[in-house]
C-alpha cells in the first residue's frame, strides 16, 4: 500500500510539473495574425540583425524559415498548407507563380522606398510593371577559383573546367539550370535551349567533365573552399564573393562565353495572411540604410541605387561583382522553360550527379 501511495504521489507531482511547464512554453504564432509575419528565404541572404530590428520597429514577430532550390520552393507554396507572407524566388520562377495564380500584386502605394530601386532593374519582362515583384538582389553565375594553385590555366572560359590538371578539385553548385547552363554555355548554346538533341549533348559533356569534379554541393562549397578542400567552383556571384573576404587567396570570374545573369524578386504568396506586415517588410528592406547593412552581409549585388552609394567604393568599383555594361550584354535571363522542358533538364542533370558515384 505504502508503495502505491509513493507511485500516485509521483504521479501527481509529474502531472503538476508538466501543467505548470506548459503554461509557460508560448503557442506557436497564428498565421493572420497581424504581429506575425512569415518569410520564406534562400539560406544566408538576410542579414538577422535587420529581422530583429525589423521586430523591435514594427512590433511583428518574423517567423523565418529558408529553401535551398527555387523548385523546393514552388512545390511546397503550390501544394497549399503554408502561410508564408513573403517569398524571394527567382525571375523564371516568378514567371511561373504568375502564371498559376500564386501571387498576390504589391501595392505600390504601400512602398515609398521603391524610388530607392534602380530603374535598370524594374519593369523587366519577367514581371512587367513590377506587379508582383519587387527587386531584391541581382548576380551573375562565374568560376571562382585559386590563381596560384591552378597556375596555366586561363578561367576565362567555361572549357577550362575540362582542363585534365583539375582532376578531382572542381566543384559544382548543385542547380539544373546552372550544372547543365555552363556545360550549354561552352558550347556556345543558349541557357534557354528546348532542343533535346542539344541537351543531350550539354548531358553528356558534363559526364565527360566528371573526374574533375569532387562534388556537386550547395552551401557546403562555402566552407569546402574556405578549408581548401578544391580549388576551383562554380557559383552564384555572391556566394563566391563571401567566401573570398574568408579565402583571399581566391579570384572570381563571369567566363568568356556569357553566363546567367539573375534576379531574386521579393513577392507576397496567394498563401499570405499578413499583406499589410508584407508591404511593411518590403518598404523596410528598400530604405537606404537598411540595404546597405544587407548588402554587405550577404554580399550579393543590390539593385537598390540609394543603397549602392553608402557602399564602400571598393565593393561598388569591384566589377567581378557589379559587372560592366559590356559584360551584361553577354549574360542571359533563365526564362521559364515550361514543366516538361524543366523536368528534362532536372533528369539530365540528375544522371550527371548519378554519374559521379
Amino acid at each position: 500500500m505504502k508503495g502505491l501511495l509513493q507511485l500516485v504521489g509521483i504521479s501527481l507531482l509529474v502531472a503538476v510539473l508538466l501543467l505548470i511547464s506548459t503554461r509557460f512554453i508560448d503557442p506557436p504564432p497564428e498565421a493572420g495574425k497581424g504581429n506575425v509575419l512569415y518569410v520564406y528565404n534562400w539560406g544566408e541572404y538576410m542579414d538577422p540583425d535587420l529581422i530583429r530590428k525589423f521586430e523591435k520597429e514594427s512590433g511583428i514577430r518574423v517567423i523565418y524559415e529558408t529553401f535551398d532550390s527555387n523548385e523546393s520552393m514552388l512545390a511546397k507554396i503550390k501544394n497549399g498548407g503554408t502561410h508564408y507572407d513573403i517569398a524571394v524566388p527567382s525571375e523564371y520562377a516568378i514567371q511561373k507563380m504568375k502564371t498559376e495564380g500564386l501571387l498576390v500584386p504589391v501595392d505600390h502605394r504601400q512602398l515609398p522606398n521603391l524610388k530607392n530601386i534602380d530603374p535598370d532593374f524594374l519593369d523587366k519582362d519577367f514581371d512587367p510593371g513590377n506587379e508582383y515583384s519587387i527587386p531584391y538582389f541581382w548576380g551573375t553565375v562565374g568560376i571562382l577559383f585559386n590563381p596560384e594553385t591552378t597556375k596555366g590555366i586561363d578561367f576565362s572560359s567555361w572549357n577550362s573546367l575540362w582542363d585534365r590538371r583539375l582532376k578531382n578539385n572542381v566543384l559544382v553548385v548543385d542547380g539544373a539550370r546552372e550544372g547543365m547552363g555552363l556545360s550549354l554555355n561552352s558550347m556556345g548554346r543558349s541557357l534557354n535551349e528546348k532542343d533535346s538533341a542539344i541537351l543531350a549533348k550539354a548531358e553528356q559533356k558534363l559526364k565527360d567533365m566528371g573526374p574533375n569534379v569532387r562534388g556537386v554541393v550547395g552551401d557546403e562549397i562555402n566552407t569546402m573552399m574556405v578549408q581548401k578542400e578544391a580549388d576551383v567552383a562554380v557559383v552564384w556571384s555572391g556566394m563566391g564573393a563571401d567566401i573570398m573576404t574568408e579565402n583571399e587567396d581566391l579570384d572570381f570570374v563571369v567566363p568568356k562565353e556569357g553566363s546567367n545573369l539573375w534576379f531574386d524578386n521579393i513577392v507576397i504568396p496567394k498563401t499570405a495572411q499578413n499583406v499589410e506586415g508584407a508591404h511593411q517588410f518590403i518598404n523596410f528592406l528598400l530604405d537606404a540604410e537598411n540595404g546597405r547593412q544587407n548588402t554587405e552581409w550577404v554580399g550579393y549585388a543590390t539593385p537598390n541605387k540609394a543603397s549602392y552609394a553608402l557602399l564602400d567604393k571598393e565593393m561598388r568599383e569591384d566589377e567581378r561583382f557589379y559587372p560592366s555594361p559590356a559584360v551584361r550584354q553577354k549574360l542571359e535571363v533563365y526564362e521559364d522553360l515550361g514543366p516538361e522542358k524543366i523536368a528534362e533538364y532536372n533528369e539530365r542533370f540528375l544522371r550527371f550527379k548519378m554519374s559521379l558515384e
